[in-house]
């Protein structure tokens, strides 16, 4: 099963590439809170007797139990070569829309790696950096590289929600992440929008942004 996921690094380290990081994102359609990418180089070579360090289980983010994902995360930390986590925020995404911000998020975590990519595996987006890139759709599925990314940036951020004061936790954010869940839209309509709702995101629009 995971030498299924290395087909694309194992086709570009035949090709010299040595740096292969892979890159996603999580949060991009919550109603809440910000945006969290992930960049991660992890030890690839051919020889398979040198491919010790694959980590087993490796997944879409969402695919796997909270508990799955942490342990795989602490793995993925321990044996990346490098790897940065970074978030934009709710008032960043209002001000220059979920895409520009999911990019910016990319791109940040890919500059504060401590080695710089010779190659990048992304999901279905094309970044303004001056890197070779690759688009993998359902990436997270298909790549390893992008899987650890994806259970980094997940890990990241439902820590950020599931840490947030109690304020917040009224609209249930450490249950449902700032997604839009039926639980969530009637706290929105019982108390407004808070302060880390996104104002252009429906129904949030419809609020009066203070």
């Amino acid at each position: 099963m995971i030498n299924d996921k290395l087909k694309y690094e194992k086709e570009y380290l035949q090709s010299g590439y040595k740096y292969i990081c892979g890159i996603d994102e999580v949060g991009r359609g919550c109603l809440f809170g910000p945006v969290t990418a992930a960049a991660v180089i992890m030890p690839l070579s051919l020889n398979e007797n040198e491919n010790k360090n694959i980590i087993e289980g490796i997944e879409d983010s969402k695919k796997l139990t909270p508990k799955k994902r942490e342990e795989l995360s602490k793995k993925i930390i321990e044996k990346a070569i490098c790897y940065s986590i970074y978030s934009v925020s709710e008032k960043i995404i209002d001000e220059i829309n979920i895409l520009n911000a999911t990019k910016l998020a990319m791109i940040n975590a890919i500059k504060n790696l401590k080695i710089k990519p010779d190659i990048l595996f992304i999901d279905a987006l094309k970044l303004d950096i001056d890197i070779k890139q690759i688009s993998i759709i359902k990436g997270d599925l298909k790549s390893y590289s992008i899987g650890c990314a994806s259970i980094l940036a997940k890990v990241s951020r439902d820590e950020t929600m599931n840490n947030l004061p109690e304020e917040y936790q009224k609209y249930k954010i450490s249950k449902n992440k700032g997604y839009g869940t039926k639980e969530h839209l009637e706290a929105i309509e019982k108390y407004g929008p808070s302060d880390k709702h996104r104002f252009t995101f429906e129904p949030i629009k419809s609020y009066n942004h203070k």
